[in-house]
């Protein structure tokens, strides 16, 4: 075989190395010493030595082919090790589920919140009016206490405190008389029927909203709407004609507690409160409660006097230690509710808080008849399940808007 690492020349005698890429040639140095490892270079990864002769002094070895470099080096002959970093897409991806996920059990929680203390608040406020027939007095204790709370918030710095004009007390004093009055209507109803009647009732509020809105503001209700109002009317008939507790003075007062709240609700879109940064929702229930309280306290006064005291509450024979207890904790519960609804308000949609406050309502009136062993027929079941799909149909169909012509 020819070699080709030299070749002759008329110069001075000694090898060179030839111009041209010598040819390969089999070799063992050539073959790797382990599987996986660095690739080698025919002839350019193999040290080759020629003497060289030169008259200045001692033969000198020198390379023939000179040695492959670091920088000569392909990127995947390298054996360093290099951490791999996640791309930011995918950790941004990751954050961003794991934040959904904790807001969603947020959430969970929060409507969880919203329909215990609703229910326990019913079951107390239930007991204590079953003994304790005075309902402006146990309403003024709701609100004396929630007055509390809220004091107590804004001076530990729990919640700030708003910053408000007389102009503004002046628009939210109309909302807090309205407030007042729906919850004295209702706690007036929940004394005279069941609990699972009076919530059935008041399921009729969609049709107050739509009747107010179109008498007040002008506003025109869809066909949807309209269809939707019909199983509301005929399942709280239905289910008021076979109601085993009806009387007057409680439908009549459920029926008031609708028409008072969504008045509220009415006078809120006419009036259009300006609210400054510290303004929200929570420190406006929290100012309407305080208002609450000083407006009922007076007619309490005059018209029920003062029913509270241990001497009164023995000499009726009531034991005054659990109406005391069963008071507090309806009036923690009833402001505790009513906080946590303003919460979820302020983190989703009036329609979904709507289908979630219709659901509060099944919930409510299930567990009040598991709870009281309330007797329903099954007419009278089947009158309030037909009212409550009305209420969960409307709050679906009421986001429909009406085509422009």
């Amino acid at each position: 075989m020819q070699s080709a690492a030299i070749s002759p020349s008329a110069a001075p005698p000694l090898l060179r190395s030839s111009t041209k890429p010598p040819a390969p040639r089999w070799s063992p140095l050539l073959l790797p010493l382990h599987r996986g490892g660095p690739r080698l270079r025919p002839l350019a990864a193999v040290p080759s030595f020629s003497v060289v002769a030169s008259s200045h002094g001692p033969s000198v070895p020198r390379p023939w082919v000179s040695l492959p470099s670091l920088s000569d080096r392909r990127p995947e002959d390298g054996l360093a090790v290099r951490a791999t970093s996640v791309p930011d897409g995918d950790a941004a991806s990751k954050d961003a589920g794991g934040g959904g996920l904790l807001q969603t059990l947020q959430l969970g929680s929060l409507f969880g919140l919203w329909y215990l203390f609703n229910i326990y608040f019913n079951i107390y406020n239930k007991q204590v009016l079953k003994g304790f027939t005075f309902p402006l007095t146990i309403t003024t204790v709701q609100f004396a206490v929630g007055t509390f709370l809220v004091l107590f918030m804004w001076t530990t710095n729990l919640y700030k405190r708003p910053k408000i004009s007389a102009s503004q007390l002046a628009v939210i004093l109309p909302l807090a008389m309205v407030h007042t009055m729906g919850n004295l209507f209702t706690n007036m109803s929940l004394g005279k029927v069941a609990v699972s009647f009076t919530h059935t009732i008041k399921a009729m509020e969609p049709f107050f909203s739509v009747l107010l809105s179109a008498l007040f503001l002008g506003e025109m209700p869809t066909i949807w709407v309209l269809l939707s109002l019909v199983p509301i009317v005929g399942g709280v008939g239905l289910a008021s004609l076979t109601e085993a507790s009806f009387n007057w003075a409680g439908f009549w007062s459920a029926m008031a507690s609708n028409l008072t709240f969504q008045s509220r609700n009415v006078l809120s879109k006419k009036a259009m409160v300006k609210k400054e940064e510290s303004l929200d929702n929570i420190n406006l229930f929290s100012i309407i409660t305080i208002m609450s309280f000083c407006l009922l306290a007076p007619a309490t006064f005059f018209v029920e006097g003062i029913k509270v005291t241990p001497s009164y509450l023995q000499s009726a024979g009531l034991n005054f230690k659990e109406i005391y207890l069963r008071s507090l904790l309806a009036a923690l519960c009833f402001h505790a509710y009513q906080q946590v609804s303003y919460m979820i308000l302020a983190r989703v949609s009036p329609v979904t808080h709507s289908v979630g406050n219709c659901v509060k309502r099944v919930v409510v009136i299930v567990t009040s008849v598991l709870f009281f062993r309330t007797p329903v027929s099954p007419i009278n079941s089947l009158g309030t399940g037909v009212a409550l799909a009305g209420v969960f149909l409307y709050s679906r169909v009421k986001k429909i808007k009406p085509k422009s012509a």
